[in-house]
């Protein structure tokens, strides 16, 4: 069993009675005088996070009510896993109905720690919960749980090879197909802003595309394309101390695309998959590419390198342009790609981007539907003139500070040719505090609504 879950025959499970403020009067009634009193005593008021245990004759704990807020749904319970004493718990029919699916889940979130480099201070309390609930909520948790490890990780143990070694792994364990162009291969090969970013970095850290193939030739192909930026400094364009000391994250996208890819391949939908990370450090040394110089991409297209710090977009339009040569079904693309996305909308709501008016909408449905938000923000084309170059195509960046999510994503969609459905999620990946069953470090943002929109269009 994981740390989280308790078999359903545990022994004498906590009973957890899940209650708000409105129904704790009728609560205490049914309990009687004596935890009326108890509760009265410690100010218990079953506000959200609050939790009482009842003592019984002999001082054990024989109960415990956990207040909570029923509209918070899977973040309900969320904040008890590591606040509990240490045991095994149960929800009890005579608290509020909560949906078993939903507090297991958010419970298992709830509980998450990262140990590589430290031991978590206790092990988190423990909730009973049958074979079905944990057959229906463990992929979503080791999905979860792998963007957070893969985010989490220091880039000195997540340079570009332990990023593709994740997407290998995964081509493993399916029996997938994996491929990977490394150093000068991805100029042989074509992938020149790829290279480009990436070839500032140290001997044993250069830039490489990842690829994992699955499935037969005559299913609806799927690709899925992560931004694998391992480190960035800005390159020439050098970030400030503030701005570079979480830059560990800015892989955060790849880590949703391998997740995705995992989900879709653990629950065996009916897609030919691809899966493409450029993964790359953006570093600086003699050769770190400039401003101004000018890289003919695998489209075709020539873009002025106006901001070396602008390099996200950079690696994912040879991904893309991959992805366009293949004429899939439906390209996704995750990135940590802007910092105006949360100027805009802020750490919480990832920002949707979408070619297609139905995938926009299906996604923002299964959103939600999966307590798993997206906001959709719009390809306003006028703004691809804050991109104008008058010696290339197009820059990569410009020297307007509006619409900067929006002006990254028009980026992109130069790269995808209008038959192609698309859409591209810029997301934080990230939580800058500890929240209920959201702590501090690296997080899946979207990844469970992605999956119930896919599995609907592949799998009705």
């Amino acid at each position: 069993m994981t740390a989280w879950i308790a078999p359903a025959a545990a022994p004498q499970p906590i009973p957890l009675i899940a209650v708000d403020g409105a129904a704790l009067p009728a609560l205490l009634d049914r309990l009687g005088a004596e935890v009326r009193r108890w509760c009265e005593g410690n100010a218990f008021a079953a506000q959200p996070g609050q939790f009482l245990g009842l003592p019984g004759t002999d001082g054990a704990v024989t109960a415990v009510l956990a207040g909570c807020r029923p509209t918070d749904g899977l973040y309900a319970l969320a904040s008890l896993p590591p606040r509990l004493p240490a045991g095994d718990y149960a929800l009890d029919p005579r608290g509020i109905d909560l949906d078993g699916d939903a507090v297991a889940l958010g419970w298992a979130l709830g509980a998450y720690r990262f140990t590589r480099y430290r031991s978590a201070p206790r092990a988190p309390a423990r909730l009973v919960v049958d074979a079905a609930t944990q057959a229906r909520v463990a992929p979503f948790v080791a999905a979860a749980t792998q963007v957070r490890d893969l985010i989490n990780t220091p880039t000195e143990h997540m340079g570009p090879a332990d990023l593709a070694a994740a997407v290998r792994d995964l081509a493993g364990r399916h029996g997938g197909r994996y491929q990977e162009w490394v150093g000068e291969d991805l100029l042989a090969n074509n992938f020149p802003t790829i290279h480009a970013v990436g070839r500032a970095a140290a001997p044993g850290r250069e830039p490489r595309l990842a690829m994992l193939t699955h499935g037969p030739a005559d299913a609806p192909h799927l690709v899925l394309v992560g931004k694998g930026v391992c480190f960035d400094t800005g390159g020439l364009d050098l970030k400030p101390a503030d701005g570079m000391r979480w830059m560990k994250k800015d892989m955060g996208g790849a880590a949703h695309a391998i997740a995705l890819a995992g989900l879709v391949l653990d629950q065996r939908l009916p897609v030919r998959l691809t899966l493409l990370v450029p993964a790359v450090e953006n570093a600086v040394s003699g050769n770190a590419f400039r401003p101004g110089e000018v890289i003919t991409t695998r489209a075709g297209l020539s873009v002025e390198i106006d901001n070396t710090d602008a390099e996200g977009r950079l690696v994912l339009c040879d991904a893309l342009a991959l992805a366009a040569e293949q004429k899939p079904d439906l390209v996704l693309d995750f990135a940590t790609l802007t910092g105006a996305a949360r100027i805009a909308l802020g750490p919480d709501l990832p920002v949707l981007f979408a070619n297609r008016e139905d995938i926009a909408a299906g996604l923002l449905e299964a959103a939600q539907a999966t307590q798993d938000p997206l906001w959709r923000l719009p390809l306003w084309r006028p703004y691809l003139t804050m991109l104008d170059s008058h010696i290339a195509d197009l820059a990569n960046a410009g020297p307007s500070r509006h619409a900067g999510a929006i002006t990254a994503a028009l980026y992109l969609e130069r790269f995808v040719p209008e038959t192609l459905p698309w859409c591209h999620l810029d997301v934080y990946s990230w939580n800058d505090g500890d929240k209920p069953g959201r702590p501090r470090g690296g997080e899946a943002q979207g990844l469970r609504a992605y999956f119930a929109f896919l599995r609907r269009r592949y799998a009705g």
